[in-house]
C-alpha cells in the first residue's frame, strides 16, 4: 500500500507524490541502498551506543546535506562521494573496523552529506520537497534498521563472518559502480 499512492493516501498531488517519490529513492539506487544497509550493519559491529548514534548521525548530517541542496549551494562531485560511501562503508565492514563511537558517526555523517544533497537535487519538481524529504529520511531509516536487523540476527547465530563477508560484497560492489 505504501507504493501505490491512491490505495495509501486518501489525497492524490504533490504531497502524496512527493513522500512515496521520497520512500522509493533511497531503494531505487543500488548505490543508495548499500549504504544505508552497510551503516546498519557497521553499527553492529561497533555495538553499544554505536546502534542508534551512528543510523541518527547519517540521519543528521543527510538531512543536512538535503538543506544544502534546497539552498542551491553547489556540492562539486557528489556522484563521486556517494561511489565513495559504498565503498568505505563496505570496507570497513569488511575489516570491522573499531573506531570510537564518534569518530565512526563523523565518517558516516560526512559521507551521509553526499547522499541527503543527492535527494534533495533529485527531487521532481512536481513533487512537494518537504514530503519528497520526509519519505526519504523513512526510508533510509528503515534500510538502517534493515542492516542492524541482519547483522543481530548473524550475531545472535555466531555467524559474524557473514557481516564482514556482506561488507567485502558491498565494497566489491562499489569498485564496480566506480568501473561504470
Amino acid at each position: 500500500m505504501i507504493l501505490s499512492p491512491s490505495l495509501a493516501l486518501a489525497h492524490s498531488g504533490a504531497h502524496s507524490a512527493g513522500f512515496i517519490h521520497g520512500l522509493e529513492h533511497p531503494i531505487s539506487g543500488l548505490d543508495h541502498l548499500l549504504a544505508m544497509l552497510a551503516v546498519g550493519l557497521w553499527a553492529v559491529q561497533r555495538g553499544g551506543r554505536a546502534l542508534w548514534a551512528v543510523p541518527l548521525a547519517f540521519i543528521g548530517m543527510m538531512s543536512l546535506g538535503g538543506l544544502l541542496g534546497l539552498t542551491g549551494w553547489n556540492l562539486p562531485q557528489f556522484e563521486l562521494g556517494i561511489l565513495s560511501s559504498v565503498l568505505i562503508l563496505g570496507v570497513v565492514v569488511a575489516l570491522a573496523v573499531r573506531l570510537p563511537v564518534w569518530q565512526t558517526a563523523v565518517v558516516v555523517g560526512t559521507l551521509a552529506v553526499f547522499h541527503g544533497f543527492a535527494h534533495t537535487v533529485e527531487t521532481p519538481h512536481a513533487v512537494s520537497a518537504l514530503t519528497y524529504n520526509v519519505g526519504f529520511l523513512l526510508s533510509t531509516a528503515a534500510l538502517h534498521l534493515g542492516g542492524i536487523g541482519l547483522g543481530v540476527a548473524l550475531a545472535k547465530i555466531g555467524q559474524t563472518q557473514w557481516l564482514r563477508l556482506a561488507g567485502g560484497a558491498i565494497a566489491l560492489v562499489g569498485i564496480g559502480l566506480f568501473l561504470q
